[in-house]
């Protein structure tokens, strides 16, 4: 593909890179990190990745896990 002839996905995800994303798994969990990259199996890489868990029926919330560097598969994430 030729410079300047980019697709509208490809401009949204260069705009993306290194801002901070916030990221709702299908497991409840919601991972907030720096987007690095993704694949085109619509994986996507997180850096200084935290994971945030649902609070617990009590209503009690349980602090951030720091994950560091996180692989997202694209068949778990929701928005």
């Amino acid at each position: 593909m030729a410079a300047g002839h980019e697709s509208s996905g490809r401009v949204r995800l260069r705009r993306w890179l290194n801002q901070s994303l916030r990221v709702e798994m299908s497991d409840g969990r919601t991972l907030v990190g720096s987007f690095l990259c993704t694949d085109r199996d619509q994986n996507i890489i997180l850096g200084s990745c935290s994971e945030y868990l649902q609070p617990d029926s009590s209503g009690s919330t349980v602090e951030p896990r720091i994950l560091g560097l996180a692989m997202v598969p694209g068949q778990h994430i929701i928005s």
